[in-house]
């Protein structure tokens, strides 16, 4: 017995000095600035990599585009976003295209040419910047991470197919149809509500964030929403369990193709089925004869992608090298509050250079 109780005094003695001669430099502040080289100790704190001179000065100044978990939208911010069409226009950063009859300029013809919303134009005051100098402006504060990243995802970015959630009465099932359609390489996704005042509220930890990176826009009745899509060189594709319906695994993604995704419970609406182009169905092997509608878009989604990938190129993404400018432009516009400030302050100095001396 007097052997146990010196075994447990040690033990304990043992844990005592370990927490009392605890060095407190172990107990590093959750900093972003490079620690002082020094002994490694369990408590320490993984340091960013920054991909230049500038990006740690403006990360010590408070204009820090390093990391945008700060920026990103709160769950408020997302769903005024979703509820307001202004609020969504304005999320767009550069110039968007008045080639077709979307509410912001004259209809002109599509023929021979595919549908991109953006122009090489940003409006900062009397100044336009093209994406070549915003990507420029911006690039000395971002992370070689980011910007490696932001290259991968508009390679493989397309709006040869965009999606349409009509009527949905689930918030959770939009945000996890827009988190699918980020990871799927689907640029341009339609919120149609057939009741202006009961627009949907976005679930932030369903769509990670996910809106942020996409062209989402919103319409009040399927009619609307199908006439611009049409002016764009889309064919409309609703979902739809009938003896009429085309398996999607019989279609050709090539061609530009707006996949509609309707109500959880009623389906696509009567409306938007009797003004589509074609129905599609996914076949049905168990005892339902449904998935759920966000499973169902993100089924659709997928396979469009590896149809149009063995039709074409190897790879969804179909953006000529002018438009991946324009739209890593955007992406980078989109990164950061502070980003709009920069590219201002970037417009400013270009102006006083070209400014004609007296």
């Amino acid at each position: 017995m007097s052997t146990c109780r010196a075994i447990i005094r040690t033990s304990f003695s043992f844990v005592e000095s370990k927490f009392y001669f605890l060095p407190s430099k172990s107990f590093l502040s959750l900093s972003l600035r490079s620690q002082k080289p020094g002994p490694i100790s369990p408590y320490s704190v993984r340091t960013r990599q920054y991909g230049s001179v500038q990006a740690a000065i403006s990360l010590e100044n408070g204009n820090n585009l390093i990391d945008d978990e700060n920026d990103t939208p709160s769950k408020d911010n997302v769903e005024k976003l979703l509820t307001n069409p202004d609020d969504v226009t304005q999320f767009m950063k550069m110039e968007r295209s008045c080639m077709v009859n979307d509410g912001v300029g004259s209809m002109e013809s599509l023929s021979n040419k595919r549908w991109f919303p953006y122009l090489d134009r940003y409006k900062c005051g009397d100044v336009y910047l093209s994406s070549s100098e915003v990507v420029e402006a911006l690039s000395p504060y971002l992370m070689e991470e980011r910007k490696e990243r932001f290259v991968n995802v508009v390679k493989n970015r397309s709006y040869s197919v965009c999606l349409v959630v009509e009527g949905l009465s689930d918030f959770g099932n939009v945000s996890a149809t827009f988190r699918s359609a980020d990871a799927l390489g689907v640029q341009s996704v339609h919120v149609v509500s057939c009741d202006s005042s009961k627009r949907y509220r976005e679930n932030r930890h369903v769509s990670m964030g996910a809106e942020k990176w996409l062209d989402i826009e919103l319409w009040d009745a399927p009619r609307e929403c199908f006439n611009v899509l049409r002016s764009r060189g889309y064919r409309i594709a609703t979902t739809h369990v009938g003896m009429d319906a085309i398996s999607v695994y019989d279609m050709d993604w090539s061609c530009p193709t707006a996949i509609v995704v309707g109500n959880e419970n009623r389906g696509v609406s009567d409306e938007a089925l009797s003004l589509s182009d074609l129905r599609c169905s996914i076949p049905m092997k168990g005892m339902v004869d449904s998935f759920n509608v966000s499973v169902a878009a993100g089924i659709l989604m997928h396979h469009a992608v590896c149809d149009r990938a063995t039709r074409l190129v190897g790879c969804n993404g179909d953006l000529t090298s002018e438009e991946k400018q324009i739209l890593l432009a955007e992406f980078s516009l989109r990164h950061s509050k502070s980003a709009i400030s920069i590219v201002h302050e970037y417009a400013k100095r270009k102006e006083t250079t070209h400014m004609p001396k007296l």
